[in-house]
């Protein structure tokens, strides 16, 4: 009992390869969670790139589809009798067009508002021009 109790303190272990496994363990635990740590930093790099990639495009294709002034001269017929409907009781202020739907303000009481009409002179849509911010005409 004496020799194993020097052998112990001689030696560290009585199993000194069992201590080389669980540092071989240990290592190779290591270099997988570096690998992994490695893979999900590529990652998220990944991630943001497109998001940005993807924020700039979307905003370029934005600046194509600003409504444009236009002259009244430049509206088909079937909007301008949609718009001169609308307008009732108040003036067509200016025209506009974006993409292929054309906007006419009408100011009536005081108030702006945008009429947004297809080529065809459908409405689309009705909004309070004092609402939008930044423009001014």
């Amino acid at each position: 009992m004496l020799a194993l109790i020097r052998l112990r303190l001689h030696f560290g272990s009585t199993f000194p390869r069992q201590r080389a496994l669980s540092f071989e363990r240990y290592r190779k635990a290591s270099s997988q969670n570096l690998t992994d740590m490695k893979t999900k930093n590529l990652f998220i790099a990944t991630v943001v790139s497109a998001g940005l990639t993807f924020g700039v495009t979307a905003q370029a294709k934005e600046e194509n589809h600003e409504e444009q002034t236009i002259n009244s001269s430049d509206v088909p017929a079937a909007v301008q009798s949609a718009a001169q409907t609308q307008a009732q009781g108040g003036t067509i202020v200016r025209w506009g067009k974006e993409g292929a739907n054309f906007e006419a303000v009408i100011e009536k009481n005081g108030k702006e508002w945008g009429y947004k009409f297809d080529a065809n002179g459908k409405m689309l849509a009705k909004h309070n021009e004092s609402k939008e911010k930044g423009e001014k005409y």
